[in-house]
């Protein structure tokens, strides 16, 4: 596995400041944002493909450092009930597709996104309830009339541009939001779609990392290092889905911390180790959301963790004990 960083949390250096300070850290790869709400701050699909200038430069900055770019970031809601927002989103995410052929980048991130509940909606709809009846025909219609048929034609659109790999990020708010629902779709779309594997989202919707690994084997594609503190208290009264704004962290019945804060080393270990059984041999993406930390401080414990506890070499050959 490879230690990375998402560097849309560095949006206020440029390219060349955010790879020379990641390559003093010992950062091997990165995850360049390239539109929808990752912004365009290091990379802009759309403009890039209309300037192949851009491409070439930017190109030449990363050869510069000698770092890797492991997948480009596009998350949004292309199947956004409101027309524009969705024909935004839908550009930005093929432009992304797009770019990934030019720099031979084989995944492209994203969320699966989440329709209304019909035709006339402007807002989405994501439906957590089984009773009453009515949210079981909205998910239905979500998935078998917009959800389904738009990935379709997307997963076709990726592989005639040489990407094999779209990772959804598991995601509350949109209808892949665990792997029940990713591995829904990946059986009605095809292999190309696959997880983007972020244990913050999981840990707060009380999903176990390890098991969730494990019943997504070869289906992840990515993966974001982002940590959740789960506050006891608060979620004894209000539960998991508490809908208190960000900043508000004592109210909260739970916060996105950064790496080692959320949990111990121990819990990290385990979920390294079951991603090697598993197969994944990829990035380590740092996404940094901690809203008790500057980014810097944030981003540099993280790694402090995490290069204690990757497993970054492969192994080779039979076992010497066995």
């Amino acid at each position: 596995m490879k230690l990375g960083v998402m560097t849309v949390l560095l949006g206020d250096l440029s390219l060349d400041e955010t790879l020379k300070y990641l390559k003093s850290l010992g950062v091997q790869e990165v995850e360049i944002g390239c539109g929808g709400t990752p912004g365009t701050a290091h990379a802009d699909a759309v403009k890039f493909m209309e300037h192949p200038e851009l491409i070439e430069q930017f190109q030449e900055t990363v050869a510069k450092y000698g770092i890797g770019v492991a997948a480009l970031s596009c998350h949004g809601n292309p199947v956004h009930p409101n027309k524009e927002i969705a024909r935004s989103y839908h550009e930005q995410f093929e432009a992304a597709i797009c770019l990934a052929e030019k720099l031979g980048v084989k995944t492209v991130v994203g969320f699966s996104g989440c329709p209304g509940d019909c035709d006339d909606s402007q807002y989405p709809n994501w439906v957590v309830a089984t009773w009453p009846d009515d949210f079981q025909k909205i998910k239905e219609w979500q998935w078998n009339e917009k959800l389904i048929p738009y990935w379709k034609k997307e997963a076709k659109f990726a592989e005639e541009h040489n990407v094999h790999q779209i990772a959804f990020e598991m995601h509350p708010g949109f209808c892949v939001y665990n792997p029940g629902t990713l591995l829904r779709l990946r059986e009605a779309v095809g292999p190309v779609i696959g997880a983007n594997f972020d244990p913050s989202h999981l840990f707060w919707q009380g999903i176990d990392p390890v098991a969730a690994i494990r019943a997504l084997k070869g289906a992840i594609y990515h993966f974001h290092a982002k940590d959740t503190a789960i506050d006891r208290y608060n979620c004894a009264v209000n539960g998991v889905l508490d809908t208190t704004p960000f900043d508000r962290i004592p109210e909260r019945s739970w916060s996105f911390r950064t790496i080692g804060y959320g949990h111990g080393e121990d819990v990290w270990r385990a979920i390294f180790s079951e991603l090697r059984q598993t197969g994944y041999d990829g990035i380590i993406s740092i996404e940094h959301e901690d809203g008790l930390m500057t980014t810097r401080e944030g981003l540099e414990k993280a790694i402090e963790v995490l290069k204690r506890t990757i497993i970054f070499e492969e192994r080779q050959g039979g076992m010497y004990w066995a």
